[in-house]
C-alpha cells in the first residue's frame, strides 16, 4: 500500500447526457480492482435517494461487488442515512460487508438533511436525532451478539462480523450533537468541521473513553482530475463538475437557510473553476502542491465524476499509477509534516 493518502470515490451519478449508467457501474468496479492493485488506501461511496441522477441509493451493494475483487484498500461508505433505514436490515448488512471483505468496510452514519428523501421514506427530519440514537443503540447490541428486545420488537442478529462493530462504525455530521453521539456509543468520529473533533476528544474524556477511529474530511479539491494539459483536461471535466455543483446547491436550497453546504453559488463553470473544489491538474501541478493539499488531508480522486466518460477518468488513474513514485518521492522530502490524522478522509 503506498505511503501517499488517496481517497477515491464514487457516488454514482449518471445524468442523461452522461456516460450510460450500466458502463459507468462496470468502470466503478474495474477502477476499485485497479485502485487497489496500484496501493490506493481507501475508496469511498456515498449514499442519496430520489436523485434525477441515479445518485448511488444502495453503497452496501456496490462495495460488496468492489470487495469481492480487491485485497487491501479500505471502504467508506460515508454517510449511510441511518434515520431512513431499518436499523436490523442494516446490522445485518454490515455483517456481511465485514465477511465478504475480511474486516475492510468501515461504515459512517449520518443524520441527512434532504426534506424530500424523508418525505419518500416516510421520516421526518424533526426525528433523526432520535432515530440515529435508537438505530446506533440496536445495530451495536445486534453486532455484539446479543438477542434482546428493543421497544417491543424482537432482535437478533446471525452472522457476526469479524471485526469489533465499535471499530468500524462511525458517526458524521456537523453539529456538536455529532461529536457527543460518538463519544456516547463508543464510536469513531467523522466531523464536517474538523474544529468538532474537540468537543469529541473532551467528552471521550468526561466519559472516561479512549476515542476510537477519527475521520478527517480532506480538500478542497474534492475531486483531482489528472491531465497532461489542464485547459485540456479542465474542458473534459467542466460540465460535469458543474452538474454536481448544482446538484448539490438544489439539496442545499431544499435544507433552507441552515445549509452550510460549499457549493452555494457555484453553478457558474469560472465560478466553480476558481473556488478549487474541482480542479484538473498536470502531475507535476499536484506535487508542487503537495503540502498543501496534505495539511488539508487525502488526495480525492472521483474518476467518474458526474457521470464522467470512463475513458476519461481512466487517463486521470493512469496518470496517478505513472507519478506515484514522484509523489511518493516528494512526500518524503517533506519530513513527515503530515500528521496520522491528517492522512484519512471520509
Amino acid at each position: 500500500m503506498t505511503k501517499v493518502p488517496i481517497y477515491v470515490a464514487f457516488d454514482m451519478r449518471a445524468p442523461e447526457w452522461g456516460t450510460p449508467r450500466d458502463e459507468l457501474y462496470a468502470a466503478a468496479i474495474e477502477m476499485a480492482k485497479f485502485a487497489d492493485d496500484i496501493g490506493v488506501q481507501s475508496i469511498g461511496l456515498t449514499e442519496h435517494h430520489g436523485s434525477d441522477d441515479g445518485y448511488l441509493p444502495q453503497p452496501t451493494v456496490l462495495c460488496a461487488a468492489m470487495a469481492s475483487v480487491t485485497r487491501s484498500v479500505r471502504f467508506y461508505l460515508s454517510a449511510v442515512l441511518l434515520p431512513l433505514h431499518d436499523p436490523v436490515m442494516v446490522a445485518e448488512q454490515i455483517a456481511v460487508l465485514d465477511l465478504i471483505s475480511d474486516g475492510r468496510v468501515s461504515t459512517v452514519f449520518g443524520a441527512g438533511y434532504v426534506p424530500s428523501e424523508f418525505a419518500m421514506f416516510e421520516r421526518s427530519l424533526k426525528d433523526r436525532g432520535r432515530l440515529m440514537n435508537a438505530g446506533l443503540e440496536l445495530i451495536l447490541r445486534a453486532l455484539s451478539g446479543e438477542r434482546f428486545e428493543m421497544e417491543g420488537r424482537p432482535v437478533f442478529v446471525r452472522p457476526l462480523p469479524l471485526s469489533v462493530p465499535n471499530d468500524i462504525i462511525l458517526v458524521g455530521g456537523g453539529v456538536p450533537a455529532a461529536a457527543c453521539r460518538a463519544a456516547r456509543f463508543d464510536v469513531g468520529f467523522a466531523p464536517l468541521r474538523p474544529e468538532l473533533f474537540d468537543i469529541h476528544l473532551q467528552e471521550c474524556e468526561r466519559l472516561g473513553r479512549e476515542p476510537r477511529q477519527r475521520l478527517r474530511l480532506s480538500g478542497p479539491p474534492s475531486a483531482i482530475h489528472l491531465c497532461d494539459d489542464p485547459e485540456a483536461g479542465w474542458k473534459a471535466i467542466e460540465a460535469h463538475a458543474v452538474h454536481v455543483a448544482t446538484e448539490y446547491a438544489r439539496w442545499a436550497a431544499e435544507e433552507g437557510e441552515a445549509s452550510s453546504s460549499p457549493f452555494k453559488g457555484l453553478g457558474e463553470p469560472e465560478l466553480l473553476r476558481k473556488s478549487g473544489m474541482f480542479v484538473a491538474w498536470t502531475p507535476d501541478m499536484l506535487i508542487e502542491r503537495l503540502p498543501g493539499l496534505l495539511s488539508r488531508g487525502a488526495l480525492n480522486f472521483q474518476p467518474l465524476l458526474g457521470g464522467l466518460s470512463p475513458e476519461e477518468g481512466w487517463k486521470s488513474l493512469v496518470l496517478l499509477k505513472d507519478n506515484l513514485p514522484r509523489i511518493e518521492e516528494a512526500l518524503a522530502k517533506m519530513n513527515g509534516q503530515a500528521t496520522e490524522e491528517q492522512l484519512w478522509t471520509c
